[in-house]
């Protein structure tokens, strides 16, 4: 068993189970066609349902992995001079519902994002119920030709997010699902007012991170610059050395700075 998932844990059948009856139950359904999806996912148990919804099941020790990200993301936004700003939350059903929210939200300023359904508790598990999104691939599978046109897209759709007060907070190229209509953001988490320019910069060098290792350091600085000044990515270099050293990142932290004090010079 690999640390993903011995620290995530599998739940089992019988659980699983239980949250197949509600499903079926409350989509007035005799039977459901379950696939679970591999996914490289700390928080959640993913699984698509009858090909119509994509549902996670979030367990206590899914919350539980969650407040320590939490806390370590936290920890390096106090090594880069800023406070935390990032929240837990104490429940699985909590989670659920607060990604429900953050996806709404996504949707409510006119970015694309699967459609959000509902979020309920069984059996002590958390789930989150959302619609299922056939034929994509995700950023990181892309080509380099169809990366470098959809850079500006990515970093446009971050500006829309901060313009209105909001946040990705995780953003990761497997978080962004690029259809033939264009990209698609999951996994959204929203962070607290006061600390917006912070979750700003930190969104900023997530992307920069995530886009570095596809296309290299000057087209994703580039790229950024469509949508954002060269202060706001000087912000953004505060982070990158913190967003380096989280395992689902792998970049070239010095170019990217390179690239950006070229800019701002």
């Amino acid at each position: 068993m690999d640390l993903r998932r011995l620290v995530r844990g599998r739940l089992g059948w019988p659980r699983l189970e239980t949250v197949a009856r509600e499903l079926a139950r409350r989509y007035d359904r005799d039977s459901l066609h379950i696939r679970f999806l591999e996914a490289d996912n700390w928080l959640s148990t993913p699984m698509v349902v009858d090909d119509e919804w994509f549902v996670k099941v979030i367990s206590k020790q899914n919350s539980l992995v969650h407040a320590v990200f939490t806390t370590g993301r936290n920890l390096g936004a106090f090594s880069s001079g800023t406070e935390g700003f990032f929240g837990h939350f104490g429940t699985p059903l909590e989670m659920a519902e607060h990604e429900l929210e953050a996806t709404k939200r996504l949707r409510d300023i006119g970015l694309q994002a699967p459609a959000p359904v509902e979020a309920f508790e069984v059996d002590g598990l958390g789930v989150l119920v959302l619609e299922y999104l056939p034929n994509f691939h995700t950023l990181d599978t892309a080509p380099r030709a169809e990366v470098e046109r959809l850079a500006p897209e990515l970093f446009a759709a971050l500006a829309a997010m901060h313009d209105n007060h909001l946040a990705h907070g995780d953003l990761r190229a497997e978080n962004v699902l690029v259809r033939e209509d264009g990209i698609y953001f999951i996994d959204a988490t929203n962070v607290n007012d006061e600390g917006m320019r912070d979750a700003r910069a930190y969104d900023l060098a997530c992307g920069l991170a995530a886009l570095e290792p596809l296309v290299g350091p000057k087209k994703a600085v580039t790229a950024a610059l469509d949508s954002y000044d060269a202060d706001a990515l000087l912000d953004a270099v505060d982070f990158l050395d913190f967003v380096n050293i989280r395992p689902d990142h792998d970049f070239d932290a010095a170019s990217l700075k390179g690239e950006i004090e070229k800019h701002a010079a």
